[in-house]
């Protein structure tokens, strides 16, 4: 009977978007077998992993992070998206959009590759630009969740990031979640405050309480340091370029 049917990975928990595989779309990433049969068309997920206010001794920020996506167990659209805004003073603030086709090329790991577009927005006037990228998004030993992305701008600019997250289960409800962030590129682009070789570490505590599995509040410190040029370029424009921050915010699925 499909209906009682107990598949492998059914009752196990999924705490992450590259969590070990569960019938129920809405809680798995991915699932090794073909559903097709069993009624299981396209499905998607969406992650807001950071909605949260940013306080420090400088400005304050608000800040967004997710990633969702789209289809089925092979092949999906990724959407992403992160920023900032200050919430005082002059509008300013930041935000990228991205837009993937992935493909599954091994349990829990998606190869993905598409465009990058970026805003900036302060007094002085707005800036934009366009990425391609090429990428992969996965569950490394551990139960790592790292994103390594290429990109290459239209006018040849050449970066990288590597992003990892994990998360530390106090209890059913309670989970710590670690996350670092660092990006390197190949030259100047003093307009949106990039310079060659590293330009920032980012390191990030939370701590969250699922209220719902869907639906968490957290706390937590976040700390970035802007290295090099690219710090170099932040002290010109009267910025900090070693930011201790206290958050607070949400953390949603759907």
């Amino acid at each position: 009977d499909p209906s009682t049917m107990k598949m492998p990975g059914q009752n196990m928990a999924n705490h992450g978007m590259m969590a070990q595989p569960t019938i129920d779309p809405k809680d798995a990433e991915y699932f090794p077998y073909d559903l097709t049969g069993m009624g299981a068309g396209p499905f998607g997920l969406l992650l807001v992993d950071q909605l949260e206010y940013r306080l420090n001794d400088r400005d304050d920020l608000f800040r967004w992070d997710a990633e969702g996506w789209y289809g089925g167990d092979v092949n999906r659209f990724w959407f992403k998206t992160e920023g900032e805004q200050t919430p005082q003073g002059p509008s300013a603030g930041r935000a990228e959009i991205h837009g993937y086709y992935g493909r599954l090329i091994t349990p829990f790991w998606d190869a993905q590759i598409g465009l990058r577009y970026d805003q900036l927005w302060e007094p002085g006037g707005d800036s934009s630009r366009f990425f391609a990228a090429i990428g992969v998004e996965g569950s490394a030993p551990y139960r790592f969740e790292v994103t390594p992305t290429l990109f290459i701008s239209k006018d040849g600019d050449f970066s990288a990031r590597f992003t990892a997250t994990k998360d530390y289960r106090i209890t059913q409800r309670l989970i710590t979640q670690g996350r670092f962030e660092t990006e390197i590129a190949a030259r100047d682009v003093p307009t949106f405050g990039v310079g060659d070789g590293f330009n920032y570490v980012e390191l990030g505590l939370r701590l969250r309480y699922e209220i719902r599995r869907e639906f968490a509040p957290y706390i937590g410190v976040n700390w970035e340091r802007k290295l090099g040029e690219t710090a170099s370029l932040a002290r010109q424009g009267g910025e900090d370029p070693d930011v201790l921050s206290f958050v607070a915010g949400l953390r949603l699925w759907f």
